[in-house]
C-alpha cells in the first residue's frame, strides 16, 4: 500500500520557494526554516528562482549607467559621455537606446551634432584640398620633357583644358568629362586618353542632342565614330531649351554632341590641371625665335 505523504525536506523546499516569492533573502529563509547556513541544500532548492530586487547590491556600472543617462538627458553626445565616463560607445548604445532627450537637452544635443558635422565637413574639405594641391604640384613638377615634345600629348592637354570639365569651387570633385560636336576632335581626345593610360572599357559615352534632332540617327553616328554598339551608349540627353533668335540648327546632318566621361577620375582631373600648370610654367621660360614680334 502506497502512502502519499510528503517528507519534511519536500515541505521545506516548497516553503523555501514560497518565502523566496514573498521577497525573503537567503539568510531570512534559512532562519525561518532553521537551517544553519544559506548554502548547500537551500541553494539547490532555490536554483532558478530569481532573488528579490532589493537584495541586489549596487555596482560601479550601475552608477556609471545612471550618470550616463543623466548626461544624455542633459543633451550630451555619445562622444562627450565616452570622454567623461570612460565607457565604450557600444555600452552606451545598450544603456541609452531608449532614453528620449527633450526640451533643453534636445536643443543642446542638436547644437553639438551640428557642430560635429561642421567640424567633420571642415576636416574632409581640408583633406581634399591638401590632396588636390599635392597631386597638381607633383604632376606639374614631373612634366616629362618627352611628353612636352609630343604633339598628341600637348594637343590633347590643350584641347581638354579648353573644352573639358574642370574642378570648380561648387564641384571640387569634377571627374574627367569632355563634350564636343566634332567627330575628329572626339577621336583625338580618345587617342589622348589612351596615351595617358585610360583604358577603353573605362569610358562612358552619351549623346546630347536638341529636342528637334533625330536621336536614333545621332546614336548610330556617334557609336560608329567611337567604334561601339549603339546599346553601349548611355541614355541620350535631350536639350529642351529654346534656341536664340537668329540661330539655326542644321536640318539634314545634325547629330548633336558626344559626351565622354571617365568614372572615378577626380585625381586624374587634378593631375591634368597639374600638367597644364607645368606646361604654362615651361612656356614662360621659352624665348621667342628671332624675327618674331
Amino acid at each position: 500500500m502506497l502512502h502519499l505523504v510528503r517528507t519534511l525536506p519536500d515541505m521545506s523546499k516548497e516553503r523555501a520557494v514560497e518565502l523566496r516569492a514573498e521577497g525573503k533573502s537567503l539568510s531570512q529563509i534559512a532562519e525561518i526554516l532553521g537551517h544553519r547556513s544559506t548554502g548547500g541544500v537551500l541553494s539547490r532548492w532555490l536554483k532558478g528562482v530569481p532573488p528579490p530586487t532589493w537584495t541586489k547590491r549596487p555596482t560601479a556600472k550601475d552608477d556609471l549607467r545612471a550618470a550616463a543617462v543623466d548626461l544624455r538627458l542633459r543633451g550630451w553626445t555619445y562622444g562627450e559621455i565616452v570622454a567623461a565616463l570612460g565607457v565604450s560607445k557600444g555600452t552606451l548604445s545598450a544603456w541609452l537606446h531608449d532614453v528620449l532627450v527633450a526640451d533643453e537637452g534636445a536643443e543642446r544635443l542638436q547644437r553639438a551634432r551640428d557642430a560635429g558635422q561642421r567640424k567633420g565637413a571642415a576636416a574632409r574639405r581640408a583633406m581634399r584640398e591638401a590632396r588636390e594641391v599635392e597631386i597638381k604640384s607633383r604632376a606639374s613638377a614631373a612634366m616629362p620633357a618627352a611628353l612636352v615634345g609630343s604633339e598628341l600629348f600637348m594637343a590633347g592637354l590643350a584641347l581638354y583644358w579648353a573644352e573639358g570639365g574642370k574642378a570648380k569651387p561648387w564641384n571640387p570633385s569634377q571627374r574627367v568629362s569632355f563634350i564636343n560636336s566634332d567627330p575628329d576632335i572626339i577621336r583625338v581626345f580618345l587617342a589622348w586618353l589612351a596615351l595617358i593610360g585610360v583604358a577603353e572599357d573605362e569610358l562612358i559615352f552619351r549623346v546630347a542632342i536638341h529636342k528637334t534632332g533625330d536621336v536614333a540617327a545621332a546614336e548610330r553616328f556617334w557609336a560608329g565614330v567611337v567604334g561601339i554598339e549603339e546599346s553601349e551608349l548611355r541614355p541620350t540627353t535631350r536639350k529642351t531649351h529654346e534656341t536664340l533668335s537668329g540661330r539655326r540648327l542644321p536640318l539634314a546632318d545634325y547629330v548633336g554632341c558626344l559626351r565622354v566621361d571617365v568614372p572615378k577620375s577626380t585625381d586624374l582631373n587634378r593631375q591634368i590641371a597639374g600638367w597644364w600648370q607645368g606646361f604654362v610654367a615651361a612656356v614662360a621660360t621659352v624665348e621667342a625665335p628671332s624675327g618674331m614680334v
